[in-house]
């Protein structure tokens, strides 16, 4: 019997989420530390550089190119929305079937 449609969704959300992962985290991070470091910590934008160095994917150009930081940002924005819709369609569907458990229960 082939996998349902859910079934491949979850497979393909648990494939997909480690690879999205690393990036995705390397973004948040990098960019909330520039921002708290900046306001917080008092230091200047040449001292936090680094920092939006690995936000933006700049340091992906040695290896890919001038569109390095691009495709970074598009990959970044590609997966985030892959893990959303995909996480949604899961979480909706799990509400459903529990809704639907709870209306064949008589009340008390």
């Amino acid at each position: 019997m082939a996998p349902s449609i859910s079934q491949r969704l979850r497979q393909a959300h648990a494939v997909i989420a480690p690879v999205v992962l690393l990036p995705l985290a390397l973004t948040v991070t990098t960019g909330v530390g520039y921002r708290v470091l900046r306001d917080w910590a008092g230091l200047g934008r040449d001292q936090a550089h680094i920092l939006m160095v690995l936000h933006e994917g700049e340091w992906l150009k040695q290896w890919v190119g001038p569109q390095g930081e691009t495709l970074y940002v598009l990959a970044n924005g590609a997966g985030l929305a892959w893990m959303l819709i995909t996480g949604a369609a899961m979480a909706i569907q799990r509400l459903r079937l529990q809704l639907n458990r709870g209306e064949g229960r008589a009340d008390t």
